[in-house]
Parts: C-alpha cells; sequence; structure tokens
C-alpha cells in the first residue's frame, strides 16, 4: 500500500510540475483556459494549470514581417525574370492637387501584444495591409505631387507610420 501511496504523490507531483513552461526573449507566451485566451506572459519560466484545463501558444513577437504594397516580388510569389509584377489596383493614388501617383512601398511591423494578434482580429496581415493601403491614400489624398516626388517623402513615411498605428490600436490589434 506504501509503494502505490508514494507512486501516486510522484504522479501528483510530475502533473503539477507540467504546468512549467519557458517563454524565449524573442516570444510572448499566450495563456488559453479551456480555449478561451486568459492572459500574456512574459519571456522567462511560467507556470500555467496542467493539461487539459490550460494551454501556451508562445508566437514570436521580435520577428520582423514584411508586406509590399503595390507591387509583389519575387519572394512573395516567383514572377518572371524582372522579379517584380505592379499592382495598380494598390498602387495608383490621386494627389490633393488631382495628380495621379504611382507609389509602391513596404511596411514591416511587428507583433506588439501576442494575445490581441492571435484573438482579436479575424485576419492579421490583411487587416495590417488595409491600414496600410488606407493610411497612404489619406496621406497622398492631402499632399501635392511635387512633395511626393522630392522632398516630403519621410514627412510621408512618418505620418503614414502614425495613422497606421492609430488604426491598429483602435482595432486592438
Amino acid at each position: 500500500s506504501r509503494p502505490i501511496v508514494i507512486g501516486l504523490l510522484i504522479l501528483a507531483l510530475l502533473y503539477v510540475a507540467s504546468g512549467l513552461y519557458r517563454v524565449l526573449p524573442d516570444e510572448q507566451g499566450v495563456v488559453l483556459r479551456f480555449g478561451k485566451f486568459v492572459k500574456t506572459t512574459q519571456p522567462g519560466l511560467n507556470y500555467h494549470i496542467p493539461f487539459p484545463v490550460e494551454s501556451v501558444l508562445t508566437p514570436k513577437v521580435t520577428k520582423v514581417n514584411r508586406m509590399d504594397i503595390g507591387f509583389r516580388s519575387e519572394r512573395d510569389s516567383g514572377f518572371g525574370s524582372s522579379g517584380v509584377a505592379d499592382v495598380p489596383e494598390e498602387s495608383l493614388m490621386l494627389t490633393g492637387d488631382e495628380n495621379i501617383v504611382n507609389i509602391d512601398f513596404s511596411v514591416f511591423w511587428v507583433i506588439k501584444d501576442a494575445g490581441n494578434f492571435l484573438f482579436k482580429i479575424q485576419d492579421p496581415e490583411g487587416t495590417v495591409k488595409a491600414a496600410a493601403e488606407t493610411a497612404m491614400r489619406e496621406v497622398i489624398a492631402r499632399s501635392d505631387i511635387q512633395p511626393i516626388l522630392t522632398e516630403g517623402r519621410s514627412i510621408i513615411e512618418a505620418d503614414t507610420q502614425e495613422i497606421i498605428q492609430e488604426i491598429l490600436d483602435e482595432y486592438t490589434s
């Protein structure tokens, strides 16, 4: 009887210890209780109630993601010899002085909050793309063509980045 009790105690300790998990420096831990998002944990050794009550996802949050708007590079879809294909429905925009410009740009983004990224929006990459295109169109629509083509690029970049962040924060993404 005593070996059975000791065996059960060891099994109970192993079960409790199975709730320990490690989040690497480039990750965030996302704790799910019965499949529902509960909290986000930071890098290091953490604990959650063992399976089947809680589980943990650990997406990489320092990885820089890139999204091209107005063009697709060879890296995305293997186009012909030139390596780049224009996407006019994304790149053609109307300026404030009623000119049309063809703007190709790339958005670099990282995950700010893994829980929101995974569970608050349905299509995270599509949302980033839509926000970026909307923001760029807004900034271009209030700009004249000359600064767009010359010295105004850094201002356009800063304004667009600010609007994209506002949109994504509003979506709690």
